[in-house]
């Protein structure tokens, strides 16, 4: 029998391909970037950059009449010295809102900023290597991100929305039918996210021996691709033990043998997959605020900061490899902290 695909590589294999496919419709001279980024990158992120270094192309191929004659894939890197800080300048102006084959794409700040940080480190590279004379890339600012709030459930919500996974009194009649045959592992699954703070890639990339009851842990592939191992509750064992106990009379589909979480088809459950049950969920309850699988690990950090106090401590379990991340997360949270401050020491008695 086939061995069971690690969820990982395997989506690493999916990204390769992909990125191989549109990297052939790029300059030639783009390889040599990717293959130079590869050590330090993930396949996801230069899957990205693939994506983005095309629309920048097409732009210039486009909107310049002496490129316009030479197909993209025959430009040379000497077109990279052509291309002035104004030209970078327009495509980020382009890039807000555009038409290709009849289809409409628009970039908020997020979305400019990443195109734009994908062209630096694209310029940066050839600058680097000596083999442009060029960086107007560096010269263009990246664009000021305004913060989102964040949004979490407090802990009431937590408690009727894992009631109504458990309930479904709220379902279609529809839905409830598959509730049935899904609701132990709907349970067992929320119950991971909401007590652990993973993220969903790292949950249906789990198998069922990741999973050590002895200690209490759950071993995962973070984001960069190094290992660890994330502690859950006894609340997550008991939810996580009546899944088991159902999933060992599964017979999964051939390849997907190890995966902890099976979708209906009896297959691993995918990231959309899991971001529809938390939707359907959500919706049922009435006021819950829009809630995504990511508004859960939101919701986690926000509790275990409120218990601990410790920023660090939230930043590993949750994974951030920059621990200002996480502060500017919990930002508001540190504030209403420092304001305890100044009522926690008295001078003089009343």
């Amino acid at each position: 029998m086939e061995n069971s695909r690690n969820y990982h590589d395997e989506q690493n294999n999916i990204n390769t391909l992909k990125m191989r496919q549109v990297v052939s419709t790029l300059p030639p001279f783009c390889k040599q970037f990717f293959r130079g980024i590869q050590e330090y990158t993930s396949s996801r992120t230069r899957l990205a950059y693939a994506y983005d270094l095309r629309v920048f192309f097409e732009f210039i191929h486009n909107n310049n009449s002496v490129l316009a004659k030479s197909d993209i894939t025959e430009f040379p890197i000497s077109i990279l010295d052509q291309i002035t800080r104004e030209d970078i300048e327009e495509y980020m102006d382009y890039i807000t809102y555009y038409v290709k084959d009849g289809k409409e794409y628009s970039n908020n700040e997020r979305g400019k900023k990443r195109k734009l940080s994908a062209l630096k480190s694209f310029y940066n590279y050839f600058f680097c290597a000596e083999l442009i004379k060029t960086n107007p890339a560096a010269l263009v600012p990246l664009p000021k991100l305004h913060e989102k709030e964040i949004v979490r459930l407090d802990a009431d919500e937590v408690a009727i929305l894992l009631d109504q996974v458990e309930e479904g009194d709220k379902l279609t009649k529809n839905q409830l039918k598959y509730h049935n045959k899904t609701k132990i592992r709907d349970v067992a699954l929320l119950t991971l996210l909401l007590g652990t703070g993973i993220r969903v890639s790292e949950c249906v990339g789990l198998d069922i021996n990741d999973v050590d009851f002895k200690n209490n842990g759950i071993k995962i592939r973070r984001k960069g691709g190094y290992e660890t191992v994330v502690y859950f509750s006894d609340e997550v064992a008991d939810a996580l033990h009546d899944y088991l106990e159902k999933r060992h009379h599964v017979i999964p589909m051939e390849g997907h043998e190890e995966a902890l979480f099976l979708s209906m088809q009896n297959r691993r459950i995918t990231v959309r997959a899991v971001e529809n049950l938390v939707k359907k969920y959500a919706s049922t309850v009435t006021g819950l605020k829009k809630i995504t699988p990511h508004k859960l690990r939101s919701t986690y950090g926000t509790a275990l900061y409120q218990e601990t106090g410790d920023i660090y401590l939230v930043a590993d379990v949750l994974g951030h490899k920059d621990v200002n991340t996480t502060r500017k997360h919990y930002a508001a949270q540190e504030d209403a902290r420092r304001r305890m401050a100044a009522k926690a020491v008295q001078l003089r008695e009343k």
